[in-house]
């Protein structure tokens, strides 16, 4: 049984993001999955949709009135048999966009970062509360984004 990720397209603007949006999605939420392979198959939904929408999810979910660039929400408790379910990846089109050119990288090889990053977080890496584990966090990333093809995103420059 293969891994089953779905996509939610609520903000038509992510399909001029990249040519292909699904395969791509898909693509980068395997080399987050290959990187810190689960037990068994899993299912992933990623969520394309807008700041509005993600400053709600936010506000509700982590008290912040503001939107962010992913936001991921694991699973609950597995049930039996079949894919276990890993959570959701939300992504907000407008940060996301702003970002990239903020930081002068390939709309692409962001939105495959920001992909990577918040399946990280539905596999229990956190970033947030110790140094350590940020740093393996972001380890992680590079060497899924290189399965991709795209340079460190930590790094002084972007191929």
């Amino acid at each position: 049984m293969e891994n089953e990720i779905d996509v939610v397209l609520e903000d038509e603007r992510w399909e001029e993001a990249v040519p292909d949006l699904g395969a791509f999605v898909r693509g980068a939420v395997e080399a987050a999955l290959a990187v810190l392979p689960p037990e068994g198959p899993v299912e992933v939904s990623v969520v394309l949709t807008d700041d509005e929408a993600v400053q709600e999810l936010n506000r509700t979910w982590r008290g912040k009135d503001k939107p962010t660039n992913v936001l991921s929400f694991p699973a609950g408790h597995p049930h039996g048999g079949g894919l276990r379910p890993l959570g959701d990846v939300v992504l907000a089109y407008d940060t996301m966009l702003r970002e990239s050119g903020e930081q002068s990288k390939p709309l692409g090889h962001h939105l495959a970062h920001l992909l990577v990053h918040g399946t990280l977080h539905l596999l229990g890496q956190d970033h947030e509360t110790d140094e350590a584990e940020a740093e393996a966090m972001e380890a992680l990333e590079v060497t899924a984004l290189r399965r991709l093809g795209i340079p460190d995103p930590y790094g002084d420059t972007v191929d």
